[in-house]
């Protein structure tokens, strides 16, 4: 019996062992869901707290309970693991590492090449491997399998291996790992034939494309097309501001058409692992053909203004109330991504949180999820206790992440001046919400001088 029909025939009656590389926001949802689908699953990861953590059975991921992986590390199925050494014994592995960006704006890989040395010295012949770490388009083929068929090891004979994306959305309560449909290619036709054998046990549904490329294309695509629309969005925002028009109305009014229009929001910019970086690595590659994208260029550089964009609104709205954004004592609510997660990659309230400091703003942060992060000199910068008493004594609040659990009319009501940058006060009227994208038309107001 060769390769192929050895490895089918584990993945089919689930005796196989199964690796996951890279314990965080994908890899960690990952594994529970393939001991859940009944595999016997190794969780390797060189942080040696992540590792601790798991046999402890405590999660560090919003998305997977504690109780969740206490259960797998007691049901014996979930092996978590600093020591690549396990890889011997795998019979399929899916590489779950990060890819960010360097200091020039260009993919950094270094993640996977690291994963794929490791590989080299322990893999046996047979094993699927699957790439889901999101890169340009022949990074499977280039990083992957040239590394392994360089030491003699055949695609498709002696190992089987794809690219399949993850499509993780942080505090995303209706689509999980589970039912999120999995797109995947492989470097052949039995390298695919695994792979969605693979994930059909952990998966609802299984995409299989005709290659790693159109897999790895097709991630790009998802998150480039957010970027471009969020962009067209947030330069909707400014010209609203310019033109004195609810830009929040506005795509109201627009969603009632039933076809050809999806609604995107404005906002300070741009965060979380995807939207930031995706578009990068797409026009990077693009680049290698002679290809520059128009649109990938401008999309982000709108959306990269929007973090000054906020801090100039602020200060026109302190204007107003005769004060400069110099020794004024500004709150930021929220410093997570998104709402209702403590994801705090690549927010924009990050950046903000810096341009306050560099005008010379007095500026802390409340967010009950992202409880603290380091700043630009590496400081630890906790968030302030809710203290409403407090909240009145600051000049200025700017509303970066709509968390559910905010006290939205208690904060309202507390007179402060409010910056909303995501509609959050929508329901709630006051004279002292402005809104990003509605223009600062209130000029009937007294300025309050000595303020």
């Amino acid at each position: 019996m060769n390769h192929f029909h050895i490895v089918k025939e584990k993945l089919q009656n689930k005796t196989g062992k199964i690796g996951v590389i890279g314990l965080g926001y994908v890899g960690l949802p990952l594994a529970m869901e393939m001991v859940k689908g009944g595999f016997r699953l190794y969780g390797i990861d060189l942080d040696k707290r992540k590792v601790e953590s798991l046999l402890s059975g405590k999660s560090y991921i919003q998305d997977v309970p504690s109780t969740v992986v206490a259960d797998a590390v007691d049901s014996g199925r979930f092996i978590p693991t600093t020591d690549y050494s396990v890889i011997q014994e795998l019979d399929a592995i899916s590489i779950c590492v990060p890819t960010p960006l360097s200091e020039n704006q260009e993919p950094d890989t270094s993640f996977i090449k690291s994963v794929v040395n490791e590989i080299k010295k322990y893999v046996k012949k047979g094993t699927l491997i699957v790439l889901e770490s999101t890169t340009y388009p022949g990074t499977t083929e280039e990083l992957i399998q040239l590394e392994l068929e360089a030491i003699g090891l055949t695609a498709g004979v002696d190992l089987f291996i794809c690219f399949s994306p993850e499509r993780v959305d942080p505090g995303n309560r209706n689509f999980n790992t589970h039912n999120t449909p999995k797109v995947i290619g492989g470097t052949t036709e039995r390298c695919k034939e695994l792979g969605v054998l693979l994930y059909s046990n952990v998966v609802k549904t299984v995409v299989p494309v005709s290659s790693p490329k159109v897999a790895e294309m097709s991630k790009l695509l998802e998150n480039t097309f957010r970027s471009i629309n969020i962009a067209f969005v947030n330069e909707l925002a400014m010209m609203c501001d310019k033109m004195g028009i609810d830009v929040w109305e506005v795509i109201r009014a627009a969603s009632t058409k039933p076809f050809g229009f999806m609604p995107f929001y404005p906002g300070p910019g741009i965060g979380g692992h995807c939207i930031p970086l995706d578009p990068m690595y797409l026009s990077w590659k693009a680049k290698e053909y002679r290809f520059y994208s128009k649109f990938i260029g401008l999309a982000q550089s709108i959306n990269d203004t929007m973090p000054e964009y906020v801090l100039h609104y602020v200060a026109q709205v302190l204007n107003i109330y005769a004060k400069s954004i110099r020794n004024s004592k500004v709150l930021i609510l929220g410093m997570a991504y998104k709402p209702d997660v403590d994801d705090l990659r690549e927010s924009p309230g990050l950046e903000i949180y810096e341009l306050f400091k560099e005008s010379g703003a007095k500026v802390q942060f409340y967010d009950p999820h992202a409880t603290s992060f380091r700043d630009d000199q590496g400081n630890v910068v906790h968030s302030v206790k809710y203290d409403s008493s407090a909240f009145a004594g600051y000049d200025c609040m700017v509303l970066i992440t709509n968390h559910h659990s905010f006290r939205y009319q208690e904060l309202a009501d507390l007179g402060v001046p409010i910056i909303d940058t995501r509609n959050a006060f929508a329901d709630i009227k006051s004279d002292n919400i402005y809104k990003l994208g509605t223009g600062i038309t209130k000029t009937d107001r007294k300025v309050i001088v000595g303020a």
